[in-house]
């Protein structure tokens, strides 16, 4: 019943660079009227923070996610005061806010990763009526997440991945025949990924889910600062996440952007920290040479830097950086930085959180950690600064306790073919 109760959400569509408004056409990702390149927002009729507690899991933020349906088997990110971590670190006000496997804190998101409120709020975007099949690109952890929430709501949808990366591809039970993955072979990185997805689109019958130009992903994400809210009351002093493309930190300060228009949770001085699994360190550099262009990364070198890191996620070459409203912009605003985490750092801080937290991290979560310690260290941030730990995902050890199997790839495709062979296999499956 509450499927067929649900109303659209009401918003229109604004150009951060220009700030024109103007109204969505369905799936628009860009401003129709062109000019220079900018994110687009979502301006919503309810200019409150007002979760609805007539839904469940994440669409009790409905209010703030543009979409026009709910679907099966959502969960909102969890936020908790730390206690072991905090006391570590010496911090007095450090909130953990977890999206991943963990049924003792209420954290109960199957594929252990907060792709997953990306994945349900871009499907719930989808008009039911829609006959064209969605492309996800993907490292990892969107592919599992998007391949199980469109599985569980029989969705149509095509996965790109690297086949190095197929790995991040588990599930516990068999998926719908609505979800085909095709790889690009060993060796390709997530770059090689997007250009498959892109040669793919050029088909009528597929249509790109748009990555961080998708207001819905970037909203989605955003629930995670929206978590943290209603535990904490206000809007943190600081906010600390690994990142690939950098979209959950501009999801996160835009919705920081939208408390504070609100009144009641105190004023945007949220600085933004994000962190990158050295060598792959595009962001950081790019940041460092204090450019809003993004440093010079051969395809080679790229690759190379994406096959050593343990957080393959993190190995985005084409993120939403110099655009407007991109990640470029919101460092600059919040005042923030850019650190580096070694594999190392990630397997000693993975080992440290779970004897303080009691539970494990994904690799790009430790990185996280692994920035605000070297923060703490610095003094970047002060022991009583309201500090916000996104960790964008875990519990895996507790979840594979459960039973898995690997998703193979249902074709293997090098992205320098021609889009009518890819779009020709493809179809075939």
């Amino acid at each position: 019943m509450q499927l067929l109760k649900f109303k659209p959400t009401e918003y229109t569509l604004e150009n951060v660079k220009t700030g024109r408004v103007f109204e969505d056409e369905g799936w628009t990702l860009n401003d129709p009227e062109g000019g220079d390149p900018s994110l687009i927002r979502a301006v919503y009729a309810t200019s409150t923070f007002s979760p609805r507690n007539d839904l469940k899991g994440l669409y009790r933020y409905a209010n703030w996610m543009p979409v026009k349906r709910t679907l099966r088997h959502s969960c909102a990110p969890v936020t908790y005061k730390s206690k072991g971590l905090a006391k570590h670190l010496g911090l007095n006000n450090l909130y953990i806010t977890f999206s991943g496997w963990n049924p003792k804190i209420g954290a109960k998101m199957q594929t252990c990763s907060f792709k997953e409120t990306e994945a349900f709020s871009v499907c719930a975007r989808i008009d039911k009526k829609e006959k064209r099949t969605l492309i996800v690109q993907s490292a990892g952890n969107t592919a599992r997440a998007f391949a199980q929430v469109c599985s569980d709501n029989d969705i149509p949808v095509v996965i790109c991945i690297p086949e190095d990366n197929v790995h991040d591809l588990w599930f516990h039970k068999k998926l719908n025949k609505c979800v085909k993955v095709v790889a690009v072979p060993h060796g390709c990185d997530y770059y090689d990924a997007i250009t498959l997805g892109e040669k793919l689109a050029q088909d009528p019958r597929y249509f790109l889910e748009g990555g961080a130009k998708n207001i819905a992903r970037r909203d989605g994400m955003g629930t995670t600062i929206l978590s943290f809210v209603e535990k904490a009351g206000r809007i943190p002093d600081a906010y600390f996440q690994a990142v690939g493309s950098g979209t959950g930190a501009i999801a996160a300060w835009e919705n920081a952007g939208r408390l504070a228009a609100d009144g009641r949770f105190g004023p945007n001085n949220m600085r933004v920290f994000v962190g990158q699994n050295s060598p792959f360190t595009l962001l950081y550099d790019s940041w460092k040479a204090c450019s809003r262009q993004l440093a010079d990364i051969t395809p080679e070198l790229g690759r190379r830097q994406a096959e050593v890191i343990l957080a393959k996620v993190l190995s985005n070459r084409k993120p939403p950086y110099g655009i407007a409203g991109g990640l470029y912009d919101v460092l600059l605003k919040s005042h923030g930085d850019v650190f580096l985490a070694s594999n190392d750092d990630i397997i000693y801080w993975l080992l440290q959180f779970r004897n303080f937290e009691g539970y494990d991290l994904l690799p790009a979560a430790c990185v996280a950690v692994a920035s605000l310690a070297q923060a703490v260290k610095n003094g970047t941030v002060g022991k009583d600064d309201c500090i916000m730990l996104n960790c964008t995902g875990g519990g895996t050890l507790a979840a594979f306790s459960k039973g898995y199997f690997i998703k193979e790839p249902d074709l293997v495709l090098s992205p320098d073919l021609p889009a009518e062979e890819i779009i020709a296999k493809v179809a075939a499956l």
